[in-house]
């Protein structure tokens, strides 16, 4: 049998280069003011999706919910390997928090349906709440297992899989539909050169309409793109939440019970320092000094 995965990927603001503009006045990121990267962990469970593909008879489908710049994520995924690719892009999506975030991928799920297994990073670097994975299991009504770093066996309909715990590790069985959350225990592949000059060509609807200019709206004309990329592998599906059939009230601002309540600038100055002159003596010194205030040792 053909098992298939869904991997719930994200876009997220390089966090390793925060600036001062990197907050908007009422919370949010400004998302604009830092570049974007493939979310870290959301790259080993792609690589355990396709260390599963290469192992079985599995399809990879790749989606993400984001603005449709997003769909870069989109494109390195499948020249990593994935099968298919779907962005979830929808101006009624803004400022989802992971309540929303979850109800709308949880929609897209759906959607794709007939899935085996769902993969999804442990946690995002630009929020840090390891939430939106288990909250989509909740609404879709499926076992979850966290903290995955290796899928031991599939067969019939059952995963066993093997997660971090603290101090060691357990080995967990589940029947399918089942949804994992995966740490940074593998090392995510590089793209493939050969899917790297495919993939490149791969496009989304809206990517396609800004590319032959401000007056291309002909409805027969994107369904003709539509099918002669589909054809070629090379359509990056795009739904908005009316065709995923989500609740408007539960997506975006309207669903997102998450306020912020403050914000501080933390602003990290040294109060005191201590010049260390570059000699074996005067490293010597400064090691012994540091082994007495417990700081090493």
């Amino acid at each position: 049998m053909q098992y298939k995965i869904i991997v719930f990927v994200k876009q997220v603001p390089d966090t390793q280069n925060v600036t001062g503009q990197a907050m908007k006045p009422d919370g949010t990121v400004n998302r604009q003011a830092l570049p974007a990267i493939f979310n870290p962990e959301d790259l080993n469970a792609l690589e355990l999706a396709l260390q599963i593909k290469d192992r079985y008879d599995a399809k990879v489908v790749v989606a993400t919910m984001g603005p449709p710049n997003a769909s870069k994520v989109l494109r390195d995924a499948l020249c990593m390997g994935a099968d298919e690719a779907v962005l979830l892009t929808d101006r009624a999506f803004a400022g989802s928090d992971t309540l929303a975030t979850s109800y709308a991928l949880s929609c897209c799920a759906k959607k794709i349906g007939d899935f085996d297994l769902i993969l999804c990073g442990r946690q995002a670097i630009d929020g840090d709440t390891a939430q939106v994975g288990p909250q989509i299991a909740e609404k879709l009504a499926i076992p979850q297992i966290s903290y995955v770093e290796e899928v031991l066996e599939l067969k019939d309909k059952t995963v066993r899989a093997r997660r971090a715990i603290e101090g060691g590790y357990e080995i967990l069985e589940s029947p399918m539909p089942v949804l994992l959350t995966v740490i940074d225990s593998n090392e995510p592949r590089p793209q493939n050169a050969k899917r790297i000059m495919k993939y490149k060509k791969a496009k989304t609807r809206s990517e396609f309409a800004a590319a032959q200019g401000s007056t291309y709206a002909e409805s027969g004309q994107m369904a003709e793109f539509e099918k002669v990329y589909g054809e070629k592998g090379l359509l990056i599906k795009e739904w908005t939440a009316a065709e995923t059939g989500a609740d408007l009230k539960r997506c975006g601002l309207a669903g997102s019970p998450t306020k912020v309540k403050q914000i501080m600038s933390v602003v990290l100055t040294a109060s005191d320092f201590k010049k260390i002159e570059p000699t074996e003596a005067g490293i010597s010194n400064f090691i012994h000094e540091l082994i007495e205030d417990h700081t090493l040792g």
